[in-house]
């Protein structure tokens, strides 16, 4: 004959953990179904309720979840199941089921993400050539969701479906209950974006240190890199089994600890420029300075040819006598290889001077105003990202 109707209804009594890590959902459901067979007619309006055990007499569908990793019946202190027969054949089915089904979850905007959860009811031995399967009353079909409280998730919002699963063996009728999650940010903006800000802004005291206090600025480097690790670690150690993911809260860790590690770099670099400078003042200050000023390079051949025009005598370069009658300026020139040796120096110089921090003390004074400011225009494209996008 046609196809048996068998319309559902669901309560979800409790939804008692959502693994990120395992990517499921624990859920505790009244599951309702309601069907007529009219072999089970009798006279009268009334309704009586059957024993459970009666239920191996009865055909009743063979409804499944589909995704189901575990599911079980509740058997406490009987068999949690229902049967009631209505005169005219019509037959309610109740159970009280636990299941755990899988829920793929994008983590990517962990721990700003919405996720979308299904399930799904589908027959397994019985095709739609046989069975149809509708919701009882549309979305009022599902009860309970405004009620469910959960832990870091807020319902907001869910819907029926009417779909058929494709299989090899035939086409099978399937209901699907879809709600959104979307996850409370408070608690991780109190244990872990808070905790991390601070972070970095301990980072920057090291700015209003002088460059000698070198026990105190390493101090506060040091430690605030440690913190920051630890809350790195400590973020990750909840969701080790999907580090695989760059979380959105990933990111702003890998943020703040750029921003801790590059507060320490900075003194490092200062403290560094500022001895480099101590040192090249140091010999100018000494009794070799005028020894300094003697060894400056002098143009030979210049001097030479000088003093040839002017006068005919004998030049003496460290104990060498040359005549001016026997004088050869062109050995005295420099040579080609010596010629790019010395403009290479000079380049060099030129090049390392470029580079070289003239005042060390400008390092920690152009500090102070960059680090907060792209430290607040990252901020503002992080939030805007991952809020709004």
């Amino acid at each position: 004959g046609e196809p048996v109707q068998i319309a559902m209804s669901l309560d979800i009594a409790s939804i008692s953990s959502i693994s990120e890590s395992d990517m499921d959902y624990t859920a505790t459901i009244y599951l309702r179904q309601h069907w007529t067979d009219p072999r089970l007619v009798f006279d009268g309006n009334q309704s009586f309720t059957l024993d459970a055990r009666l239920v191996e007499l009865l055909w009743v569908p063979d409804t499944y979840i589909v995704e189901s990793k575990r599911s079980f019946l509740h058997e406490v202190t009987v068999g949690n199941r229902l049967i009631r027969l209505f005169s005219n054949g019509t037959i309610l089915y109740a159970l009280r089921i636990t299941a755990t089904v899988a829920c793929n979850m994008d983590l990517s905007k962990y721990p700003m993400d919405t996720q979308t959860c299904r399930l799904q009811l589908e027959s397994w031995g019985y095709d739609e050539n046989d069975v149809t399967f509708t919701w009882l009353r549309g979305n009022d079909s599902v009860q309970g969701m405004e009620r469910l409280r959960l832990s870091q998730y807020t319902v907001e919002r869910y819907y029926t479906l009417v779909s058929t699963s494709q299989q090899e063996t035939g086409n099978y009728p399937r209901l699907i209950l879809q709600f959104e999650l979307r996850r409370n940010v408070l608690y991780f903006i109190l244990e872990t974006y808070i905790p991390s800000t601070l972070l970095v802004m301990l980072s920057w005291v090291s700015f209003w240190i002088t460059l000698d206090s070198v026990p105190a600025r390493t101090c506060i480097g040091v430690t605030t890199v440690l913190s920051m690790t630890t809350l790195m670690i400590g973020s990750r150690s909840s969701l080790s089994k999907t580090n695989c993911f760059i979380k959105a809260i990933d990111v702003y860790l890998g943020i703040c600890f750029s921003f801790v590690f590059g507060a320490l770099v900075e003194y490092a670099v200062a403290h560094y420029s500022s001895s480099q400078k101590c040192a090249a003042k140091a010999p100018s200050q000494g009794p070799t300075s005028e020894l300094a000023k003697e060894m400056e390079e002098v143009n030979i051949t210049n001097i030479l040819n000088s003093s040839l025009a002017s006068y005919k005598r004998k030049i003496s370069f460290t104990s060498i006598e040359i005549s001016s009658d026997n004088i050869n300026c062109s050995d005295l020139t420099m040579k080609t290889h010596e010629k790019i040796k010395f403009v290479l120096r000079n380049k060099m110089h030129r090049i390392i001077n470029y580079f070289t921090i003239q005042n060390p003390s400008n390092v920690d004074h152009y500090s102070k105003l960059l680090f907060p400011l792209f430290f607040l225009l990252v901020n503002v494209l992080y939030w805007a990202y991952y809020l709004y996008f």
